[in-house]
């Protein structure tokens, strides 16, 4: 008999069941001795699925994944959920902190992040963020980012090196407003500006640049017809797709027409003035933004089903116009660069490719498990390249996140580090690639006692950190 299976419960996206902690870990190669961090990752991990044929992804539990790394040893390996009251109660212990809002106590697993001296987990839609411990415990909710309205830092919140400022875009579930929230390195909120958005978009992403924030209206919005779901957001094709440019000071937002798509996430982007007759750069500019694109039609609560590519959207302040343009066919997401370079001219980013391959028919039992093609990929946007480093058929990629060298000499200078399942240990390693020969060996491979499940976005936090 063919049954019918949910592959989001199923080969590297299975759940696993217990956390685990190890020290002193095993490398292959060498890891650079001047590294001194955590590289974390979150993701979903349900506990006690209900019904498993309906199960989204993307409604998991928060489980974060770390790895310690000093004086080139890998010290430890930590994987814990994040204990929001639900996790809290299932796994029988007290709860963590108190709750701004039961309905919305949701364990975040979407981003981890190291900042003004703590680490949080973080998600979206008005779900407040987790405090965690070094050691990746849970302290519990707490209120970064929030503002008398009831909005708090964002899943894809962006620092800015050259002001340090943490920005977030902040939507909430049935708000007709988004907002534009600014703190400082110590996290207390400096300034919000309200963004009327009629319809609520999904708003997952966002992007800055010297002067302006960029966000990105699509057809994805939210419905209550589909709370039931657990992702209560559909495609409506009346809608159509715009960017909007706000003043990072705060003011009107310009609107600009697109081809209907949802932004998955940004990779960055940058401002580049025009010439005027003279010579003199005083003739406006335009805002170069690339981002990750799903096409039109795009399920948000099947995100296997997409094919999203790298695009580029050029807006002409002046002329009020945007030049759309493909960078890249390959499908792909989980854009990264050089975060030195957020809100700047750059030329390279990083990302994964994530193209579904299918099992052959047939009965459950005699089928592979089906997954992503496993790839990270390096692009030079000067040229116009793309380099791959493939790791095999039977293995499994996460983001890929660029940790600058000591001392960089270039914009590439550094390290792409990744989680990547080892079909020949059955469990995953920590992979460091030279990012200035990409495709070559691995510079180390750091050895986890377990799997980890496929997930979303991680972060290197640098130092001690505590």
């Amino acid at each position: 008999m063919t049954t019918t299976r949910n592959r989001y419960l199923s080969g590297n996206f299975a759940p696993v069941t217990e956390e685990v902690t190890a020290y002193d870990l095993p490398v292959t190669g060498r890891i650079p001795t001047h590294l001194n961090g955590r590289y974390l990752r979150n993701g979903p991990n349900p506990l006690g699925i209900e019904d498993a044929a309906a199960h989204i992804w993307t409604l998991g539990a928060g489980m974060v994944h770390g790895v310690r790394i000093r004086d080139g040893r890998a010290e430890w390996y930590r994987n814990r959920w994040v204990r929001s009251s639900t996790v809290a109660d299932h796994l029988g212990e007290p709860r963590r902190g108190t709750p701004i809002d039961e309905q919305l106590d949701i364990s975040p697993n979407v981003q981890v992040v190291g900042f003004a001296g703590s680490t949080f987990a973080l998600i979206e839609g008005g779900i407040r963020p987790y405090e965690l411990t070094y050691e990746l415990e849970t302290v519990g909710p707490c209120a970064l980012g929030a503002t008398p309205e009831g909005y708090s830092a964002n899943a894809h919140s962006l620092f800015d090196p050259r002001s340090r400022e943490l920005h977030s875009l902040a939507f909430r579930y049935g708000s007709d407003n988004v907002q534009h929230i600014v703190m400082n390195d110590s996290g207390t909120v400096r300034r919000t500006t309200t963004i009327p958005v009629p319809g609520n978009p999904y708003m997952h992403d966002f992007a800055l640049t010297d002067h302006y924030v960029l966000l990105f209206d699509s057809p994805v919005v939210f419905s209550p017809a589909h709370l039931s779901t657990g992702v209560p957001f559909t495609w409506d094709d009346r809608r159509g797709a715009r960017v909007g440019v706000l003043p990072r000071e705060g003011g009107e937002v310009r609107w600009f027409g697109l081809t209907p798509s949802l932004v998955g996430h940004t990779l960055n982007a940058y401002e580049r003035p025009h010439e005027d007759l003279r010579g003199s750069g005083t003739g406006g500019c335009d805002i170069v933004v690339d981002v990750i694109r799903h096409p039109e039609g795009f399920d948000i609560r099947d995100v296997g089903s997409s094919r999203p590519t790298l695009d580029r959207w050029t807006i002409d302040l002046t002329a009020g116009t945007v030049r759309e343009e493909r960078l890249d066919d390959r499908v792909q997401e989980f854009p990264r660069l050089n975060s030195g370079y957020t809100g700047r001219p750059y030329r390279y980013g990083y990302a994964a490719a994530v193209e579904l391959y299918a099992p052959p028919a047939g009965p459950e039992d005699d089928r592979p498990d089906e997954g992503f093609s496993n790839a990270l990929l390096k692009h030079d946007l000067r040229r116009g390249t793309t380099e791959a480093h493939e790791f095999g058929r039977d293995a499994a990629v996460g983001e890929g996140v660029f940790v600058a060298a000591e001392s960089p000499a270039a914009e590439d200078d550094g390290y792409v580090m990744a989680y990547v399942f080892n079909p020949e240990r059955s469990a995953t390693d920590l992979v460091i690639l030279p990012a200035q020969d990409f495709s070559g060996a691995p510079l180390a491979r750091i050895h986890l006692p377990v799997r980890v499940p496929l997930g979303l976005h991680g972060s290197w936090v640098p130092g001690e950190d505590r």
